[in-house]
């Protein structure tokens, strides 16, 4: 291992005093949790945060959106990202800090939330990393941007932000870093060598029918028929149009039609997951739905075309090569070889790729590279008592991110996030001006 140098050593010196006001962001934004573009007070915990911290706060950028800016001397600009948003779940944790929240949808329907996702730790790591090179900008030069972006779950707060100026209204970062929970030991961060999580294509589907009398289905046409075997033959995108060798998931996540058993509907709406790691592929498998859908609505005998539209979508997340190259250099070296793991591509998604090269259309800027990584959250216990013999049988036998049962230990997550955050940010950042030398006196 490479000895400490003087930048990562101050950073383990000044991890204690960062801590217990991180800790306290995630206790409490893990019992307020708030839902996509509804991030409100999130958002306001989390710039007031940045404004201590010394940061040039500017909100409501995209949304709820949240930039702090630390301007350090000439020298790169180097962006951080954390998400604000919660999710639709109703937490089962037990926990004494657990969230009780229910808040109306979009739809103004009354849901639960939860921070089932790890956001809630995300961004009391990204706090406190802020905090603590705010302390430390004696030992490096450049500019620090600080996102806390909304909307993650929907895959369009991304977007939002940098639509709203992101890149232009402030500095153009040259490297963009971010990491993410995963079911590893509290302590661990993970990489990967390629694609780490999947594109995807969300995709709707509202099927036309003929409503009527349940006791008179010959005189209706009937949509859930129709949208059933939709399901059915979707299954067969995978198992009989993508290669084996190929990571290909489509998912029917939703189907609803109709109010009662006695009457026959007049449309089905389903939605639809698409995921992939080749815009290729996700291109291939939304073809494969609209054909499917058209052909199934016209076997059904619909009284019009099907309604197909793709709700939302995300690029294949790839971090560029010398950027997580050295992430995971300056991982090793701080946190020890033992605790840096290999991490196989994951099918899960998010927008994060739209702040690099995937959005260069969007944000108009050239060269930004990303990294991004998986930070362990299984505290010692749950980790011991999850059955398993191997670390992989433990992963899969673990509560996933988006279940009721999701529970990080933030006594071990919080301080692995912000060492893991801070190094990676140092890493990029230029190192302290040179102090000159003394002039000799005059002789007399």
């Amino acid at each position: 291992m490479l000895p400490v140098t003087t930048d990562t050593a101050a950073v383990l010196d000044g991890l204690p005093k960062v801590l217990r006001p991180a800790v306290e962001v995630y206790l409490d934004i893990h019992r307020h949790p708030e839902l996509s573009g509804a991030e409100e007070r999130t958002a306001a915990l989390a710039a007031r945060r940045l404004t201590t911290a010394g940061f040039q706060v500017t909100t409501g950028v995209g949304g709820h959106g949240v930039v702090g800016l630390l301007r350090n001397g000439p020298g790169p600009v180097v962006m951080l990202r954390a998400e604000l948003d919660a999710l639709p779940v109703r937490e089962a944790t037990g926990l004494p800090y657990a969230s009780e929240a229910v808040v109306p949808d979009s739809a103004g329907r009354p849901v639960p939330v939860m921070h089932a996702c790890g956001h809630d730790l995300h961004l009391a790591c990204l706090t406190g990393t802020a905090s603590l090179l705010s302390a430390m900008a004696g030992h490096w030069r450049g500019t620090l941007m600080i996102v806390g972006q909304p909307a993650e779950e929907t895959l369009c707060g991304a977007r939002a932000m940098l639509e709203d100026g992101l890149y232009s209204r402030f500095a153009p970062p040259g490297v963009v870093l971010a990491q993410h929970t995963a079911p590893l030991p509290a302590g661990m961060v993970a990489h990967a060598h390629g694609p780490i999580l999947a594109g995807s294509r969300m995709i709707e589907v509202v099927v036309h029918g003929t409503g009527g009398h349940a006791a008179s289905p010959h005189l209706t046409v009937d949509p859930v028929v129709a949208a059933a075997a939709i399901v059915l033959r979707l299954q067969t995108v995978v198992s009989r149009e993508s290669s084996p060798a190929e990571q290909v998931v489509l998912t029917v996540g939703s189907l609803h039609a109709g109010t009662r058993g006695n009457v026959v509907p007049d449309a089905a709406t389903l939605e639809i997951s698409a995921r992939a790691f080749s815009e290729e592929a996700l291109d291939r498998v939304t073809a494969a739905v609209r054909r499917i859908v058209a052909a199934e609505c016209a076997a059904s005998g619909c009284p019009r075309a099907p309604t197909v539209r793709t709700v939302s979508r995300s690029h294949p997340t790839v971090s560029d090569a010398s950027a997580a190259t050295a992430v995971r250099d300056i991982h090793e070296h701080v946190l020890g070889p033992e605790r840096v793991a290999g991490w196989l591509p994951s099918t899960a998604t998010e927008d994060f790729p739209l702040f690099g090269s995937a959005g260069s259309r969007l944000h108009g800027a050239v060269g930004v590279r990303v990294a991004y990584w998986m930070l362990g959250c299984v505290g010692p216990r749950q980790w011991a008592e999850t059955p398993g013999e191997s670390a992989a049988a433990k992963m899969a036998s673990l509560p996933p991110n988006h279940s009721p049962f999701f529970r990080p230990d933030p006594r071990l997550a919080v301080p692995a996030g912000i060492t893991a955050l801070a190094t990676a940010a140092l890493s990029h950042l230029a190192g302290p001006a040179a102090v000159p030398a003394p002039r000799p006196a005059p002789s007399g």
